[in-house]
């Protein structure tokens, strides 16, 4: 299994952006996908996840109402549409494998990807 994740990048309090981890290998069996970030200094903390069919999500408490994580098997894809972005979101978030809900233990991780919110 192998995941990479992309679209980070530099935004202003109340922005939008939305990161994509491409995976490789995934089945059924392990392909439960979850969301993860670490912020410098602090613990790595899960964020969001999704099943494999999109059928069910789990989000952490900061994530419930401004974060959306969704699915398309067809292209492999997992993504986290984030919203109303705050400062405190900034962190390199990574995606795992497998996570159906917190907490999860995933034995997969992808690189992860910087995102930075600024005041």
């Amino acid at each position: 299994v192998q995941l990479q994740a992309s679209g980070g990048g530099l935004v202003h309090a109340g922005g939008s952006l939305r990161v994509s981890c491409v995976a490789s290998g995934l089945t059924f069996s392990n392909g439960n996908m979850g969301w993860f970030r670490q912020a410098p200094g602090k613990e790595r903390e899960f964020v969001a996840a999704i099943n494999w069919y999109g059928a069910n999500t789990d989000y952490a408490d900061s994530a419930k109402g401004r974060f959306t994580i969704s699915r398309d098997n067809a292209k492999n894809t997992v993504y986290l549409q984030m919203n109303s972005l705050k400062p405190e979101d900034t962190a390199v978030y990574f995606c795992a494998a497998p996570c159906y809900s917190d907490p999860c233990k995933p034995n997969y991780w992808g690189r992860g990807t910087q995102v930075t919110v600024s005041s």
